[in-house]
């Protein structure tokens, strides 16, 4: 199986939670919680915190807003998915997992694993939300050092307390997200692990057809949840 992950205890618990919190989208009564712990105007400066806030913030009143029709839905999930690439460098993420085999990808296949792997990462997500639980999540800090910076925050629910911790990477200006950990594990350091398991059997265009695919039969259907 193309994406296997480890079905068992807590560390089960931390991938599925990264999928939660990558703001595609929020369980309703775990974005009303994320809501009521975002920093209040006095936070003011545009630090990594409160771009990681501010984006979550954004992503919460889209799916405030319920849906009439497909029509509807659809837009609604582009303006989500707008707020996830406002937020993320998929780009710095793609090329982190992917390592050698990005440096020697084609302009044109990496443009296609950047559109298939954030395609995953959203399937991922609307996997996960049909069983989240109520949740809260508290932002606690940041951490720059360099163009590098950190967020932490606390997760509490059905899972019981959690860390997660927004990495961030500052490049012409902008901070932007390029990994998150729950608990200490790494999406990126995840993935990793089980493309380049992968890739060991295959060719990278073989990779890319694999997760083409993939996508193909893992269909989004409307209005998942409702």
């Amino acid at each position: 199986m193309l994406m296997t992950l480890i079905r068992h205890g807590r560390r089960f618990g931390a991938i599925a939670a990264i999928a939660a919190v990558i703001p595609f989208g929020v369980a309703p009564v775990f974005a009303q919680a994320v809501a009521d712990a975002l920093p209040g105007p006095a936070a003011g400066r545009a630090g990594p915190l409160n771009i990681v806030a501010s984006s979550v913030s954004r992503v919460l009143t889209i799916i405030r807003s319920q849906p009439a029709d497909a029509t509807e839905d659809r837009k609604r999930r582009a303006e989500i998915r707008e707020a996830a690439v406002e937020l993320f460098d998929f780009d710095e993420m793609s090329r982190r997992l992917l390592g050698q085999r990005w440096t020697d990808a084609s302009p044109e296949e990496r443009r296609d694993f950047v559109v298939l792997f954030t395609g995953l990462l959203e399937r991922a997500y609307l996997n996960t939300i049909a069983n989240q639980r109520p949740a809260t999540i508290t932002f606690q800090s940041e951490t720059i050092s360099g163009s590098y910076a950190q967020v932490q925050s606390q997760m509490a629910g059905g899972m019981g307390e959690i860390a997660i911790a927004f990495r961030l990477l500052e490049q012409d200006g902008r901070w932007a997200v390029y990994d998150v950990t729950v608990d200490g594990v790494s999406l990126i350091s995840n993935y990793r692990s089980q493309f380049n398991s992968i890739l060991k059997r295959m060719s990278f265009a073989q990779f890319l057809d694999r997760l083409r695919n993939r996508e193909a039969s893992e269909a989004v259907p409307q209005n998942p949840g409702r």
